[in-house]
């Protein structure tokens, strides 16, 4: 119906930034006011994100604690799903209704119907993380500087100049903002800020991905290379445990079949300093 318009576009690519919404059907939807614009446009943007900032919506995210690592694979059921009462609305539920979470996949379990919840496509995904590394960080005029730069350094494998940015990065928030926000205190936030910057970078990232060793906090694909990373407060585990987690747990051995270079980054932080304190890399 639309083969005029879709002329001179790439398919894949209107697939990764605008479709993806489900309601467990086979099918996936499109977004329909973000295709239109695109026929109008012609470029590729977040037209449906732009048409209102959710500041209530990432607001209530901090206010709960929710990190942003979290949100992509939460859990839910048809009755947090469908519940209507603002004041009391599941974040699930919350985030499902406005849009910005979709079902991935659906089990049964004990009678019970379980939903797998994620972003619906590269439009939400990166355009509310970047919305909620503004709130993270307080520091909305560096952003999209250092999205550049992040990119830059992972296709080069510059693993000190990815140190050296997110030091800044965290050393550039106020320490005000560590005082009033109780995010702050926990190793979630920190890896939070690690990943909407990667997130808002329109990266391809995977969170709490599960192998036979157990958890790997964070895989990052840019460019032909994977990198993977795990995170600790050191002032719990001890200086280069986060690497050493990476190496016995065997996290690499499911992404060698691809062929591409794989860097293990193990990154620890500290309460006290409130900043990296440790960003150690080997090869895979």
């Amino acid at each position: 119906m639309f083969a005029p318009e879709l002329a001179g576009l790439d398919r894949g690519r209107i697939r990764d930034w605008y479709n993806g919404y489900n309601w467990r059907g086979p099918e996936k939807v499109y977004n329909p006011y973000d295709v239109l614009r695109l026929f109008r446009r012609r470029e590729f943007q977040a037209w449906w994100f732009e048409t209102g900032t959710p500041a209530y919506l990432v607001e209530t995210l901090v206010e709960r604690g929710v990190p942003s690592v979290a949100l992509d694979g939460m859990v839910s059921t048809d009755e947090l799903l469908s519940t209507f009462d603002v004041e009391h609305m599941a974040t699930e539920a919350l985030l499902f209704q406005t849009g910005y979470l979709t079902i991935q996949g659906t089990e049964q379990e004990d009678g019970h119907t379980y939903h797998r919840l994620g972003y619906p496509n590269r439009e939400v995904r990166q355009s509310l993380n970047e919305n909620l590394l503004d709130r993270l960080t307080g520091s909305p005029s560096r952003r999209v500087d250092n999205s550049r730069r992040l990119r830059r350094l992972l296709r080069a494998a510059d693993v000190a100049g990815l140190q050296e940015l997110f030091h800044a990065v965290f050393a550039g928030i106020p320490y005000e903002w560590h005082t009033r926000n109780e995010m702050a205190r926990f190793e979630g936030w920190y890896a939070s800020v690690f990943y909407s910057y990667l997130a808002a970078s329109g990266l391809e990232v995977t969170v709490e991905d599960s192998s036979s060793g157990g958890r790997l906090d964070m895989a990052v694909r840019c460019d032909g290379r994977v990198y993977l990373f795990e995170f600790k407060v050191v002032e719990q585990a001890g200086a280069g445990a986060a690497l050493a987690q990476l190496r016995e747990r065997g996290y690499a051995d499911r992404y060698r079949g691809s062929g591409e270079p794989i860097h293990l980054v193990g990154v620890e932080f500290s309460r006290e300093s409130r900043n990296v304190v440790a960003f150690e890399t080997a090869p895979a």
